[in-house]
């Protein structure tokens, strides 16, 4: 690593401490902490899963450390500063940089195997195709819980890496993990594709739980680990693209912090089944936990009932596919409307008034039921280059908030 690698990080790192410390940030902080406490306010609005190889202006994004491990961490600096200067929006930054405490994990012996067609040489959105691992069940057998080992090492070479790099610009913690993000789904889908999962739900349910028992008791193998050998870190504000803060939380362990959950592949699933293969499992470990943030991609309108077993829940998510007046109806002042806008409004042109009708159709809603909300643009896998499409909805979302709030 050389001079110029630090230098060029440290005067970005300079410009985002001010951004980190302003009184506009500390502003943002207070309106997110009161949505999730249930408080009506002004809703968060966050931007997230960008694809910024398409989003440079002017060189902003373009890194120019020699460095890789200078280069990742220039490159963190550059988005958070065009961030700032671009989106209309609310923005996560903390004033100090985060090392994770590390550790290993032997898997747990089982790998997905599939085929991959990519429409672009620089997107890591790709269209899949699986083949079923797991198609005959002795194949299960092989599957077993994951073994984890601390990595004090690895926490020294990273501590005295970013120390050395950013120096007395930004102070540099080592933290505990801080959440649990669990949706064994997604990966179960990827070991055997969508299809396969669908038809045993009918034809070998027995053997669908099976497998999400293996996957559930791993995810209670490593929380167990992390508790007794690791640390809990109850200071984190992002909860995987979504503001964590809230008041009431507990001095430490996992009751001061968040469970979140999801089954994306469930959408044409019934609130019946549902709720066997997927709420009947996550209930005992979102327990654990202070608050519960539930959904993701999947409608829920139809569940919502279901999801409400769920004695901690807090957040719910509202995705582009789901039936806006029903979860308002249903949501009401007991949860935050977590709501999902369209990504395809952003994937080629963005026109304004679209975005404005979205966004109104959605404050409507809540301010009609008294919904504590919030908007998260996230999986957005193009913009087609244009990185004025994300601004423009930024600023339409924004100007429309402005109104009603």
């Amino acid at each position: 690593m050389t001079q110029n690698d630090k230098t060029i990080v440290r005067e970005l790192a300079k410009r985002y401490m001010e951004m980190a410390t302003s009184e506009k940030q500390q502003e943002m902080n207070r309106r997110m902490k009161a949505s999730n406490d249930l408080q009506i306010v002004r809703p968060p609005v966050l931007l997230d899963e960008i694809p910024w190889y398409q989003m440079d202006i002017d060189g902003e994004l373009t890194c120019q450390c020699e460095d890789p491990g200078a280069r990742g961490v220039e490159n963190f600096f550059r988005i958070a500063l065009y961030r700032w200067k671009h989106f209309r929006a609310d923005t996560l930054f903390e004033p100090f940089w985060r090392v994770r405490m590390a550790y290993d994990s032997t898997g747990m012996g089982i790998s997905r195997e599939e085929n991959i067609i990519r429409s672009d040489a620089f997107n890591n959105i790709v269209s899949h195709q699986y083949r079923d691992v797991l198609e005959a069940e002795e194949a299960l057998e092989k599957v077993h819980l994951p073994e984890f080992t601390l990595r004090p090492d690895r926490d020294e070479a990273s501590m005295n890496f970013m120390t050395d790099l950013l120096g007395e610009v930004m102070p540099v913690k080592l933290c505990g993990h801080d959440y649990l993000y669990f949706p064994p789904w997604d990966d179960i889908s990827m070991l055997r594709g969508v299809e396969p999962i669908l038809i045993d739900m009918y034809d070998r349910p027995e053997y669908l739980h099976r497998i999400m028992r293996k996957f559930t008791d791993a995810a209670i193998a490593r929380l167990d680990f992390i508790e007794q050998n690791s640390h809990v870190d109850p200071t984190s504000v992002n909860l995987h693209c979504t503001p964590g803060m809230v008041s009431g939380l507990a001095e430490d362990g996992w009751k001061a912090t968040w469970f979140r959950g999801m089954a994306q592949m469930f959408s044409t699933v019934s609130p019946e089944m549902h709720d066997e293969f997927e709420i009947q499992y996550i209930r005992p470990l979102a327990e654990r936990f202070a608050y519960t943030y539930y959904g993701c991609c999947e409608p829920l309108d139809n569940k919502l009932d279901v999801v409400k077993k769920i004695s901690n829940l807090r957040k719910i998510g509202v995705s582009p596919w789901a039936n806006e007046e029903v979860c308002g109806e249903q949501i009401g002042g007991d949860y935050v409307y977590a709501r999902k806008p369209n990504p395809a409004y952003v994937a080629i042109e963005t026109d304004p008034e679209v975005i404005r009708k979205e966004t109104e159709k959605t404050v409507q809603v809540c301010q009609k039921y008294g919904c504590p909300c919030e908007f998260v643009l996230k999986d957005i896998s193009t913009v087609s280059h244009r990185p004025e499409n994300l601004i423009v909805w930024a600023k339409t979302v924004s100007e429309v908030l402005d109104r009603y709030y």
